[in-house]
């Protein structure tokens, strides 16, 4: 596998997506993502579409068939480990007192490497960048509420909120590296391994008492067939 300097929108959309998200917080204070479960539907279903019609195909066709699968239950197990650091921010899935405890390293700490881990594919699966970046924007909102909501200024939480915009596009250049290329494959099977963990609580929790609507399903299936036309 060649790497390929990755495009301009693959290092800029996501970032964008994570400040956008930002500066919406910032207009509309009273904003929260827990309201707005069919935002969180539509990015579960397009970023596990994705990781179905993109990235499996990939991963099972060109390498190793049980050692890709031994990643992808590893990126399982990590994405768990992650998430009892952030609270399940990954897939919105918050407590509202939470947002008033002050903030913790470790919520920032594990969204980073997991922002980061997921930028990996996208150097060599462009498409991707579509579905991490509507991933990033209930992350972003969910975080940045965190930031204001735990009493810090505005300027050292739009300072983290930037810091955490670069974590997937500092991945998609690590994983662009040329002494990587061997090991690449079993990166990109842990990534999926996250992606389906991520992706499939999300449409498990993204119901309210966890029973699926007309509105639901259909913003599920526009999520998935917009992600199998990429």
């Amino acid at each position: 596998m060649t790497p390929n300097l990755p495009s301009f929108l693959v290092l800029t959309l996501p970032a964008f997506a994570v400040v956008l998200s930002f500066v919406v917080l910032l207009l509309f204070p009273g904003l929260r993502i827990q309201s707005h479960r069919l935002l969180l539907s539509f990015s579960g279903a397009f970023l596990l579409g994705i990781t179905l019609f993109e990235l499996f195909p990939e991963v099972f066709r060109e390498y190793e068939v049980r050692q890709t699968g031994v990643f992808i239950a590893l990126g399982i197990l990590l994405q768990i480990v992650l998430e009892f650091f952030s609270r399940g921010a990954e897939h919105g899935h918050v407590h509202r007192e939470e947002a008033h405890s002050g903030f913790s390293g470790m919520l920032f700490l594990s969204l980073g490497i997991h922002a980061f881990l997921e930028g990996i594919p996208l150097a060599h699966n462009p498409d991707v960048v579509w579905a991490i970046s509507i991933h990033k924007i209930p992350i972003a909102l969910i975080f940045g509420g965190f930031l204001l909501g735990s009493g810090k200024s505005l300027v050292k939480s739009g300072f983290v909120i930037g810091l955490f915009a670069l974590m997937t596009p500092l991945g998609a250049l690590f994983g662009n590296l040329t002494a990587l290329q061997q090991v690449y494959p079993y990166l990109l099977a842990l990534v999926i391994g996250m992606m389906l963990h991520v992706s499939t609580i999300i449409l498990f929790e993204s119901s309210k008492n966890h029973t699926v609507n007309l509105k639901r399903f259909a913003v599920i299936v526009l999520g998935m067939f917009l992600a199998y036309l990429l």
